[in-house]
């Protein structure tokens, strides 16, 4: 069941105004701490921002794709940072319960994640597998009635945060690919783990990624997503759950895009050159045309995919293509809005320079540009062979 239009028109008027008053203000202040403050942490479990994707009946809010990709492009008119805490939650660390979850996972996870009591990680790259998830190398072995993970993952987002991991593990090591792929939920306070210190990145300071090294870890088999049956069917839960996951990213670069490309336009109409604000230069108002253009056509692609995929259950080739669009979108924007910004955008004093970096990682995380391109090609011709 949806939330009806008139109670999200509510929701997002709220977290407009929210982004406005309460997140734009606090950005430098997470940029130089390194750590979002616990106050706006509460705020946003307040507002239910942690379960907007987890249905009521289990204490979230329920939203559809389409009103998610709303939201979170308002949300990231602030800092992605900001979105990067509940992103798990509303994303890749619940959605793989909420599709293919018992009813006693459900029970036992779902609530504590739309309060925001709990938080969700999604443990699927590793130190020598990124796009290639097929080819994971973590290990799941049976003993008993029991598995044994140990393996490495890398840069898992919240992982100093989580209460709980969704690991993929190759459980059937005669099988290739992805066939021999469980999906776990494992309590972050199972004997075993270690959670490496934060990286530090280019950009995004705020955001936790971490590795998180698995040395025997046991857990029982009923700690399959979706149970015992669905042993060696993890890769599946993992590509329907990146499938939505995508249109979320998108969202992102929709949102961000629009805040830089409002800050270039600002800055054009009150920087003075040649005796005009350079706004009025042909070269500069180019620059903004070419980003306008693009973020309407980022924008109505993505919400195009959400309503394919709330109509459909999926939309692969749309939401690669989104994916792959917005994020490259965006950072054509940051580009031309640090160059409008001239030296000035160079420098750390104008949102812009921290605004450029943080975009840089859309499009590597949730599939690369390339690997998107890869899908894309491979459904096209898929789709075309199905006709012919």
């Amino acid at each position: 069941m949806s939330v009806d239009d008139d109670t999200f028109d509510q929701l997002l008027d709220t977290v407009t105004r929210f982004t406005r008053e309460r997140l734009i203000p606090a950005e430098d202040r997470v940029e130089e701490e390194d750590e979002i403050p616990e106050e706006i942490v509460q705020e946003m479990r307040e507002m239910g921002l942690f379960g907007l994707s987890i249905p009521e009946e289990m204490g979230g809010i329920g939203l559809t794709t389409l009103q998610e990709s709303r939201l979170i492009e308002a949300l990231c008119y602030a800092s992605v940072v900001f979105r990067s805490l509940i992103g798990t939650n509303v994303g890749i660390g619940s959605q793989g319960i909420v599709m293919d979850g018992t009813p006693e996972q459900e029970a036992e996870y779902l609530p504590k994640l739309a309060s925001g009591e709990m938080i969700a990680s999604f443990a699927l790259t590793e130190p020598d597998i990124g796009s290639d998830a097929a080819h994971l190398k973590t290990t799941a072995r049976r003993h008993g009635s029991d598995f044994v993970i140990n393996g490495t993952k890398r840069y898992i987002t919240n992982a100093v945060r989580a209460g709980v991991f969704t690991v993929f593990a190759r459980t059937d090591p005669d099988r290739d690919g992805g066939d021999g792929v469980s999906a776990f939920l494992v309590p972050a306070d199972t004997p075993g783990i270690t959670v490496a210190k934060p990286d530090r990145k280019l950009g995004q300071r705020g955001t936790k990624t971490s590795d998180v090294i698995f040395d025997d870890v046991r857990i029982p088999e009923e700690n399959i997503i979706g149970g015992p049956q669905n042993l060696n069917r993890g890769f599946r839960t993992a590509m329907k759950v990146l499938d939505r996951g995508r249109v979320h990213v998108a969202s992102i670069a929709v949102g961000t895009a629009q805040r830089m490309l409002d800050l270039a336009t600002a800055y054009a109409l009150d920087r003075v050159q040649f005796g005009q604000p350079i706004a009025q230069h042909q070269f500069v108002q180019g620059m903004l045309a070419e980003s306008q253009a693009e973020l309407l056509a980022a924008r109505h692609l993505v919400r195009a995919t959400a309503a394919e995929y709330d109509s459909r259950g999926q939309a692969i080739l749309m939401a690669s293509s989104s994916k792959f669009f917005a994020s490259e979108m965006a950072f054509r924007v940051a580009d031309r809005a640090l160059q409008i910004h001239g030296g000035a955008g160079y420098m750390a004093e104008y949102p812009i320079e921290r605004l450029f970096r943080d975009c840089r990682l859309l499009r590597i995380y949730e599939g690369t540009s390339q690997i998107q391109q890869v899908i894309i090609a491979r459904r096209m011709i898929k789709e075309y062979e199905d006709r012919a």
